[in-house]
């Protein structure tokens, strides 16, 4: 058992259904992420400058908060010394008395970190805190006295919530009361504010898998509709593909016999006519000279010229059918032969032009321009009652041509398009074969017939000189 696993063979139609889906797959691919990521990335940048807008309106109303406190005992402040404790008292009054909402207050810290208001967390009160640190590792009192002492600012911290006890994030507004040594300041939880955020991001991300999941089921409706009229269009091409496929076999079958009948007719006509000649001529010799009579010499010398003739017919059908000298000299003399044979056979006038090839041609396109010629020339005996016929080969850069011109009547109308004779379509066919070009220009005074066979099919010198020396040596 081999040890290997056989590759799975792919049929013409898969191959196309990949050829049309994965280029299809792979651009739809790019395409979502791209736009997947375009759209996170500019949700974020929203939600972001969202989430900035919000805090920002919580500082500027903390900034109001402080500045409404300040501006309510700043009359005390301003008037008092910085050892004037009874104004401390009332200034310690008012701020424990301005709580607002679930969870606002007023704080005091000294500079050396002692709590003197606190209002909702009166155990803080009294306590110096000066290295309390939130659960993130920030010195929040140590950070409050750091901004009053800058003169004023906010800090970002956690903070255990009144409510619950339970650390949310803050953000807090500190001044300073420079004289007493106070930093004075409150404070707004932001938990909200990161709800939304979240809320917001949890939305986009829904948004995106649903966007994801449009684009796969516009995707796999496309997929769907270019296997159907994949399908559609195979079936329909192999139908047509059966249906060319049987007119070339008929076609075929039909050159075959036709070909047959020919060479029946020529061995019938020519050559089977030429030995029964012979065949009396040797038999009335026998007689004459079984009983002595003269002129069996003259019947006997008739028997070898009939004879000859044979043997020449049969050198013709041969030639026909595969000419040696095609092989053996190339393509410009075997149609000298040809247009030789054809002129002493029909008398039509008949030319051949040609440059020096030295057999450069290879061997397909030899046979197919020799046949094209030799159909050409079935067609004018047959049909073009011309008077005048001038053959044309020559190379070029772009490869080979064979011209056929004739001045005959031309082609009847309905052989000049697609629905051509069988001889047409042969010689159109054979240039096909070779990804040649086949022009067919006729009118009343006359039909050009010019094969073009690319230059790929021009030997070059080396392999030239390289398979006559071998015929050389052979």
């Amino acid at each position: 058992m081999n040890g290997h696993l056989a590759r799975p063979r792919l049929s013409y139609g898969q191959k196309l259904f990949l050829l049309a889906t994965v280029p299809l797959i792979c651009a739809v691919a790019a395409i979502s992420v791209l736009v997947l990521n375009q759209s996170r990335a500019l949700a974020e940048r929203e939600i972001r400058q969202l989430e900035r807008q919000m805090i920002e309106a919580k500082k500027a109303e903390l900034r109001n908060y402080v500045t409404q406190a300040r501006n309510g005992f700043y009359f005390i402040y301003g008037r008092a010394a910085p050892d004037d404790d009874e104004a401390k008292q009332q200034v310690m009054q008012i701020l424990s008395a301005m709580i607002y909402g679930e969870e606002g207050f007023f704080f005091v810290y000294d500079y050396d970190g002692n709590n003197l208001v606190s209002p909702r967390q009166t155990d803080l009160i009294n306590g110096n805190w000066i290295d309390l640190k939130d659960s993130a590792g920030t010195p929040v009192v140590a950070e409050f006295i750091e901004t009053a002492r800058s003169g004023a600012g906010y800090v970002e911290h956690l903070w255990p919530k009144p409510s619950t006890g339970q650390e949310a994030q803050m953000i807090t507004y500190v001044t300073s009361f420079p004289s007493w040594r106070w930093a004075v300041g409150t404070g707004v939880f932001i938990d909200d504010v990161l709800a939304s955020v979240a809320a917001a991001r949890a939305d986009v991300e829904q948004r995106v898998q649903q966007t994801f999941l449009t684009i796969g089921a516009i995707t796999l409706l496309a997929l769907m509709l270019v296997f159907t009229s994949g399908m559609f269009i195979n079936v329909r091409e192999r139908r047509l593909a059966d249906v060319k496929l049987k007119a070339l076999t008929e076609r075929v079958f039909d050159a075959q016999e036709e070909e047959r009948g020919r060479v029946a007719r020529e061995l019938h006509d020519g050559i089977s006519q030429s030995l029964v000649a012979v065949r009396y001529a040797l038999d009335a010799a026998r007689r004459r000279l079984t009983s002595g009579t003269d002129g069996a010499a003259d019947t006997l010398d008739r028997g070898i010229s009939q004879l000859s003739g044979a043997i020449n017919e049969v050198r013709r059908i041969s030639r026909d059918l595969r000419p040696g000298v095609l092989d053996d000299l190339g393509l410009g003399p075997a149609l000298k032969a040809l247009t030789d044979d054809f002129r002493t056979r029909t008398g039509i006038t008949t030319d051949f032009s040609t440059v020096v090839f030295r057999n450069r041609l290879d061997p397909d396109a030899k046979i197919a321009l020799y046949r094209i010629a030799q159909e050409a020339l079935t067609n004018i005996e047959r049909h073009a009652q011309a008077s005048h016929v001038s053959i044309d080969l020559r190379g070029h850069r772009r490869g080979a041509t064979l011209r056929i011109a004739d001045n005959g009547v031309g082609l009847p109308a309905d052989q000049t398009g697609a629905t051509r004779g069988l001889g047409l379509r042969n010689m159109q066919e054979r240039i096909e074969q070779q990804d040649g070009t086949l022009r067919i220009l006729s009118s009343r005074n006359g039909t050009v017939i010019e094969a073009q066979v690319p230059l790929s099919h021009i030997l070059r010198p080396e392999a030239t000189s390289a398979e006559e020396q071998d015929k050389a040596r052979a």
